[in-house]
This record gives C-alpha cells, structure tokens and sequence, in this order.
C-alpha cells in the first residue's frame, strides 16, 4: 500500500534553553497515545521527560542531544526531532533542520525572543524551513503573549499573526479563544485531555473580533478568493482561512502564531491540529541532490516511493546495541535486507535492521517509504553521507558545521584511563562535527576543541561516565614562536680530541630574519673551504636547532642562515662534526640577534544586538585586541578583531555574561605576532623555573 505523502509531516521542535520544548514533545506523546503517563522534565518523580534519556540530561534538566520519536495525530505520521536549546549544542538544531520539512518556534511567554531564539530563527531561514511559532508558559507570572508576539516582527522579522487569544493570563489562564472557526476551547481533565468547545466570553468578544479582523488582513494576501469574500462582506469559510495560512507558511512569508502552556496540558493539541493544517508536507518541499556523475548537477529529488532510493545519514549515535544512524529518505523505499551504495566512498551497504527510533527506544520496522526519518543499524558511515539504490550517484547537500571556538588540554590519569579515552574520543568525533580532538605535538598532550565550555564539560563527564576515562583537565598551552629582530654573524670552531679520530669543523657566515617562509638556508662557499659533501650536514645542523629556541623552548620561525667560510681536517672533518659546528654556529648567531618570543593572533568576529556593541568593544580592547572594523546587518553588529590567542581563554562565558547570552563569536588563525615585553618576561621566567625544577 502507498503511503500518502500529503499525510506525513516532519518537524522540528526548537527554541531558546528552558523555553518548554521537551515538556511540549512530552504533552505531544501524551495525547497522541505513544505514552500513557506525562513525566517532568526535572523528573520529582525520578523517571524523567522521554525525550532526555541520557542521564546527564536528567541531572541537568536540559536536553544535550536531539532526539527523535514519531506520533500519530488525525491520520497524519508525525516525525519529530526534540532539539537542544543550548548555544553549544547547536549543531545538534542545525543537523536536525537540514532534514526537517517545518519547525516549530516555541518561545516563553515571559522571556520572548531570547538569544538562542535569534539563532534557531536564523538556522531554520538558512534551510528555508517553513514554522509557526508556540507562545508557551502562558500561566506564568509576566506572561505576555502580545508583547512576544510583537518582538516576533520586530527582533525576527517575521510576518507574526496571532491565530488565538489566551482567556485569562497566569494563574487566570482558563482556555483558549480560536480566531478562525470563533469559538472558546477549554481543557478538562486531570491532563487536559478531554476538549471542551463553547461561544467566546462575552467580555472578551470585542477583543476576539478585532483580532480577528487583523489575521484576515493578513492572510488575505495569500488568497484572492479570501479578499474578495472580505470586500463584499460574505461570510468567509473556516477552510478558505485555513488555506490561505497554509499558502502564506510555505511562502516563508507568514508566521501563524500559536498560544498556550505545556506544563498545565492546554494548547497542545491546537498545536498539532496547526501542524497538520499548516506546516509542509514531504512534496511541498524541493529538496536537490547533486548528481556526482555529471559534474554535480543539481537535481529535485522526487519523493516517489517507486523512484530510485535516496536517503541522507545526518547523524550517528553509538547506542547499546552499535552504531545507529538516523537516515531522512528523500524518494524510494527502503527494505529490510536491501544494498544500497555510499556515494561518498562508493562501498555497497546491506540493511541488516530498520527501526523507528522513540527516544533511546525503537521498534523494528521491514520498510519505509519516502519522507520518512528512521534509523539503521551496523551501518559503517559519517554524519552527511548520501546512500543510494544502485545506478545513482547523487549527493544531498551537507550541513552547515561551524568551527570550534574553544579548546581544552585533557590528560589521562592511568593506562586504563588511556584506552578508554581513545575509544570514547574516537566515537565523540565521528557523532558530532564540531568537537574536534588531536595531539599537540609541541606539547604533547590531548586537546579538545569545542563549540562552548558547557559543551566540553559535557564530553568530559561522559568520558567519566560512559567509557570510566578519567581524565585531568587542563588550560592548552599555547603554541608560542621564537624569531630574530637583526642580522648576527657566527664564527663557530667543533673541536673534539679525545682516544682514536677526533671531531674538527668550522664554520661562519650570519643569520638574518626573513618574513616569506619559515627557514632558508643559502650557501656561499667559495673555494671548497667546506667540502660539497658536508654542505648538507650544515643544513641539518640548523635543521635541528630551530626546533628549541632558548627564550621558552619554542619552535624557531623566520630565519635564513648564509654560511660564507669554513676550514676542515683531512682526517677529522665528518658529518656528525659539521652538524655540531653548524648548531654551535647557530647559539652563537642566535644570541647576538635579539630574539624575541611570537605569540599567535587569532582573527575573531563577535556577532550580537546593536545594544551591546560598546560592551563587546570594551571586552575585546581588555583582552589586547585591535578592532578591525564593525559591521551592521540589521539590528545586528557583527565586531572584528585580532586578539592573541592566549587572551581567548574564558572568553565565551564573558560574552554570555556581557549580553545576556545573545552574541556568539567564531574564531581563527591568523597570523604570529611579536608579544610585548612585560608578557615575554614573564614567559622566560616561567620557562627558566621549569628547567630548573626538570
């Protein structure tokens, strides 16, 4: 039997941290029977929210991973990917978009637009996904749905209409007031369960028919029959309302906007009931591939179940029972025991189980049709891979994956604590994209690159918990430079006497900065002073020096080294003698040309509200940053700047302290720069303390 696409809805629940949407997915499991008994998200009663199934999630009351679950609500399938409302863990929001069709924008009726509001909003323009916006926790203190509402048009942009009116506010809230069928709704029940529909108060009457008119004037721009019934003043059909809101949402030119509270079970289904009615169904979305065999073209996918398969893996889990990764089918269907082919390295998979994911639960499937979001398992892949039926060779588009900003030193206490490491490292790199990790070879320990400190402190814990690594925790160092200022000449004689052959070189010439490459050696030798043959063994002595500098032990940069002169023995001249002579020659030069200490200069660009430009100036200028230039996008300033890399340490945590957790900065090499003179004291000092004490 063929499934009707126009009945499959695919959406994301996203928002600001703590704005109620693992609360909202759990009132949506409750009433759409996947659950029979509600859990909190802080769960008093020790079970916890279904959604936050990671037990750090549980402790913490936030959700760390997206996690995805299905639902049935008026015959129409319901996929659903509950997201993280955390900065840090935004590509967990930005990979789940990728694959959605519509979201849901929830947003607190206290708290408004909040930053990470701003930045979903953002993510989800990116994707062109289409959303209605849910004005939760309505039965609050300061609730103010109307003011949200307006901050939707004003600090989104978004063309925000309101489709309810609440009756009543905090701890008044009784009911809802529907704009488009005119009606009251209230919830009965210990859960809100049973809904019960009557005429709108009469004191709220005038309210509700001036709003009303404000939602017609805005939809009408979507449907000409709608304006037209408006102009002659016939009575408008609820359905012809309905279609002009679902035709403004695709557009991306409407926001319907909903209302209600999660926590005291009213609004929810409204909810859903919008999700059917308005949001996208898999073929009213274009999504492309690339086809790989004809210079990436771009292609539309068909979303035809008969098609060829085309599937997109955009993200891997290590669950209990292997590796699971989450699949979105684009056109085809999918059987248990199917090849399919990984256009990204050409090697043929077979389907070993399928399953519908419920949070950390699953239930086998045999197969899935197109626009379906399931699961594989045993499946050998990387988060963005294409599989395709045989025959095809199409890409989908990838994600978006921001750089990491911040970095971390761990070190393992014991041997045991090596192996688990390794293995917990290895599987937190391939699941997610922005956690980086490798080993400095300068410092020879671990580091860890990340998205925010939260989102670092999260994998540390995990370590602990999940592979029993224990780990210490340390700041990175950073990897200074060491140069020279001018040039110095060097005479240098290697003299070794001792039983047998003895040791003899000399060689001289001078050192000079260079600013194009990193080292050069020139060799003006005339006459054959030095041999041709013990040339080479001059490079590799200065070779070899350049690796410690003597200031703080760092890696040497930006020298030529000329050697001019030279005498030799018949008998005791070798290689091993010109290479000490040449890193004798070197110390020598070395010292005389005013070395100094480079530090690298990281290029940081802080994004955030106009507001609080001045105070991202300031924290920048604290931390030896020169402005570059500001930019305005809107109400928006993105600040550029250098700042050496040693000041960044920290510096997300004072910029979400600084305001209010609405800017965000990307960070990268730049270049290396000399550091001032009270910082390289210090640095030298450090650097003699800890020879001493080696």
């Amino acid at each position: 039997m063929k499934k009707d696409l126009s009945k499959v809805r695919n959406i994301g629940i996203s928002a600001h941290i703590d704005s109620g949407k693992t609360t909202l997915t759990e009132r949506v499991l409750f009433y759409t029977q996947r659950i029979h008994a509600i859990h909190e998200v802080r769960g008093k009663d020790g079970v916890g929210a279904t959604m936050d199934s990671m037990e750090l999630e549980k402790e913490r009351g936030i959700t760390i991973q997206s996690a995805a679950t299905y639902c049935n609500w008026k015959d129409h399938d319901i996929n659903i990917i509950d997201t993280p409302g955390h900065v840090d863990f935004t590509i967990e929001v930005e990979r789940a978009l990728r694959v959605l069709d519509g979201a849901v924008l929830i947003l607190c009726s206290v708290g408004g637009v909040q930053s990470q509001s701003i930045t979903v909003n953002r993510q989800m323009t990116r994707y062109k996904v289409p959303r209605i916006a849910f004005i939760n926790k309505c039965d609050r203190t300061g609730a103010n749905p109307f003011r949200v509402t307006g901050q939707l048009r004003d600090k989104l942009d978004l063309n925000a209409v309101m489709m309810q009116l609440p009756i009543g506010l905090e701890n008044d809230m009784e009911g809802i007031i529907d704009l488009v069928t005119m009606k009251a709704v209230y919830f009965d029940g210990d859960q809100g369960e049973n809904i019960r529909i009557e005429e709108i108060p009469d004191n709220l009457r005038d309210d509700a028919e001036e709003k009303r008119e404000e939602l017609l004037d805005a939809v009408s721009m979507f449907s000409d029959d709608l304006m037209e019934a408006m102009l002659e003043e016939e009575a408008i059909p609820e359905e012809m309302i309905h279609e002009a809101i679902r035709k403004g949402t695709l557009a991306l030119e409407l926001t319907p906007v909903l209302i209600g509270s999660a926590y005291k079970n009213k609004g929810v289904q409204l909810l859903l009931d919008a999700v059917n009615g308005y949001l996208p169904c898999p073929t009213d979305i274009e999504n492309i591939a690339l086809d790989l065999d004809n210079g990436e073209e771009e292609i539309a996918v068909s979303n035809d179940p008969d098609d060829k398969m085309v599937a997109l893996a955009f993200k891997l889990e290590d669950g209990r029972y292997g590796q699971l990764t989450y699949i979105r089918t684009y056109q085809g269907t999918i059987n248990k025991g199917d090849t399919m082919i990984n256009s990204r390295t050409g090697k043929k998979v077979k389907i070993g189980r399928l399953v519908r994911m419920h949070a950390d639960e699953m239930e086998e499937i045999e197969s899935a049709g197109s626009g379906d979001i399931i699961a594989l398992f045993g499946v050998d892949c990387a988060s963005g891979d294409t599989f395709c039926s045989g025959g095809l060779n199409w890409s989908m588009s990838s994600m978006h994956v921001p750089a990491p900003v911040i970095s971390l030193a761990i070190n393992p206490v014991d041997n045991k604590a090596q192996v688990n490491m390794s293995k917990a490292l290895n599987r937190f790199t391939k699941e997610d994209p922005t956690f980086k990790t490798f080993v400095d070879h300068e410092t020879n320990e671990t580091i860890i690159s990340g998205m925010g400190e939260l989102h670092l402190e999260v994998y540390i814990e995990r370590m602990k918990r999940e592979y029993k690594a224990e780990v210490e925790v340390g700041a990175p160092q950073v990897a200074y430079r060491e140069t020279i200022l001018q040039k110095a000449e060097f005479d240098y004689t290697h003299k070794k006497q001792t039983g047998g052959s003895g040791q003899f070189g000399r060689v001289a010439g001078y050192l000079e900065p260079i600013e194009e490459s990193d080292y050069e050696f020139v060799d003006n030798i005339v006459g054959g002073v030095i041999p041709r043959e013990f040339i080479t063994s001059c490079d590799k002595g200065f070779q070899k020096s350049l690796a410690k500098g003597t200031l703080t032990g760092s890696p040497i940069t930006g020298i030529r080294a000329v050697i001019n002169d030279g005498s030799f023995h018949a008998v005791d001249s070798s290689d091993v003698a010109f290479q000490m002579a040449s890193i004798g020659g070197f110390k020598q030069g070395y010292a005389k040309a005013n070395p100094v200490i480079m530090e690298p200069i990281m290029k940081v660009a802080v994004e955030g509200p106009s507001e609080f430009q001045g105070a991202v100036m300031g924290s920048l200028n604290q931390r030896r940053g020169v402005i570059i230039g500001t930019f305005e996008e809107g109400n928006y300033t993105v600040v550029e700047a250098e700042i050496p890399l040693s000041e960044m340490f920290g510096y997300s945590t004072t910029l979400r302290s600084l305001t209010q957790g609405k800017a965000e900065f990307t960070m990268e090499f730049s270049t290396y720069k000399q550091v001032p003179k009270s910082i390289s004291d210090d640095l030298i000092k450090a650097f003699q303390e800890q020879k001493k004490d080696s």
